[in-house]
Parts: structure tokens; sequence; C-alpha cells
């Protein structure tokens, strides 16, 4: 849907004391998929940019670190345009828009048909590009099956050093402030844009964990966006998640010590 509703001032408060209970940080919320700020449409670009500046306003409400954007799709236009499309449509959404302590984050894509930001090198021009338009900050969110089905063979020890090196040279590793973990259906390569749970798919479990163990990832929060069925599926990703991210040899003593702390019996 492209309206959405206004945050209820208690949930807000809710949220706020749930974060300082539990020491969650940072908070990182998605834009709205049907937001297309490369379109030319006229009528998809005047919706993409309300919606959009809604989602700042949401971001702001509920003081959010983050907000994930997708670059958009540049069909009927060369990429040229569509990269200044993006940015000159970020800056229109974001005019007059200030919330201190909030970056918006570039997500990188498969590359099917004409999405925009495959490339390291797409999402460093429209930070660039935009950066001239607006004063909104903006870095970047890096999602592991959009990697690998872009073409990235992060699933390779040595293919993973190669992406590391190329976000660090064009990007600025510094700036890759969240990684989505989500493992893929489809091969590498494949502009297939299937996450699948950690484990299951081509990145599979050695893969995840060299991406996890990694010295220039393993201190940047990762987000799953992994099917879900049950509460089931959800615990079973985290788990293979935070087994995956100890080094070889450390052994996982931290889950027990909170399941004995909470009265729950260990195996």
């Amino acid at each position: 849907m492209w309206r959405a509703s206004k945050p209820d001032p208690v949930d807000i408060q809710r949220l706020r004391a749930a974060r300082e209970r539990l020491d969650l940080t940072p908070l990182v919320i998605h834009t709205n998929y049907l937001v297309n700020l490369a379109s030319l449409d006229p009528d998809v670009r005047m919706k993409s940019v309300a919606s959009f500046r809604g989602e700042l306003d949401r971001a702001k409400a509920i003081a959010a670190d983050y907000l994930v954007l997708h670059p958009g799709n540049y069909k009927g236009q060369s990429l040229e345009q569509g990269l200044a499309a993006f940015a000159l449509g970020l800056a229109e959404a974001a005019e007059g828009f200030s919330a201190p302590g909030l970056t918006v984050l570039l997500e990188n894509t498969v590359g099917s048909g004409h999405q925009l930001g495959r490339r390291f090198e797409e999402l460093r021009m429209i930070r660039d590009l935009a950066a001239r338009e607006t004063a909104l900050p903006l870095a970047y969110c890096l999602d592991t099956c959009h990697l690998f089905a872009a073409g990235f063979n992060i699933a390779d020890a040595g293919g993973l050093e190669e992406t590391v090196a190329a976000a660090d040279r064009i990007l600025g590793l510094d700036l890759v402030k969240v990684i989505h973990a989500n493992d893929s259906k489809g091969a590498l390569g494949s502009h297939l844009d299937r996450h699948d749970n950690i484990g299951r798919g081509h990145i599979g479990e050695a893969g995840f964990g060299r991406i996890l163990t990694h010295p220039g990832l393993r201190a940047k929060p990762f987000i799953l966006e992994t099917p879900v069925e049950s509460d089931e599926d959800a615990r079973r990703d985290i788990d293979a998640l935070k087994r995956l991210a100890l080094p070889v040899g450390v052994p996982d003593v931290a889950p027990r010590r909170t399941a004995k702390k909470r009265g729950a019996k260990t195996a």
C-alpha cells in the first residue's frame, strides 16, 4: 500500500522503553518496497516522493538510526538518467527535513532487469549525486543474498576477500553500516532475489562463517530477512548466526549462562 498510518505515541513510548530495557541498538527500518525514486512516470514518482517523505517522518518519530532504501528501477531511461532521477527524487522528498542521528542506507540489489544498485559503483554514484542536492546523511546496507545473486562470490574465501576489498575501495567499509544476512536460493550471478534460511542456500554455513568472522565485517549489525513460517524458523536462523559468528575453537557459553540465569534447563 502507498498509504501508511502515523505511529501511535503510546506505541512509540513502549518501543523506546523496550529498546532501553533490552539495549536494542541500532534501530533499522526499511522503506516501503513500492517506492521507486528512479522512476520518471509522473504518478509513480509523485507517490514515491510522498511515500518516502512519510518514511522519513516516521523514522524520526520513532528515533530510528537507519532507514534502508532500494535505489529503484530505471526502466525506459538510461542508467545515467536513472541515477540522476533517484538523487533528485531523494532531495525532493527530504526538502526541509531534519533528524539528527538518522542516516538513509542505500541497499545493493541483484541487478534484475533495470534495477539500480547491483554494482558498488552505482551505489557510490547515487550517494555522490545526492550529496550535491541534499544534506540528508547517506551510507550503505549490503545484502548477502543480493551480493551473491549479483555475481559476488562471497561463498568462497577468495571471492569474499575480493568483495570486501572492492566495497572498501569504492564505498568505504566505514560507510557500510548494516548487513542483511540472507542465504540465496538463486545460484551465483542468477540475478534472482530469493532469500533462503541460513545455511540452506548457495552461500551455505561455511560461507556465512567466513562472512560473520571477517575482520572488516564482524563488528557490524547483521539483520535477518529469511523466510519465516514459524517462530522456530526465526530462532533457528538466529542461533545459526550466533554459532557461526564464533571463531573456530571458541566455546559457545553465552546462551548457557543466559539460560541458567532464567532458570531454564541446559544440556
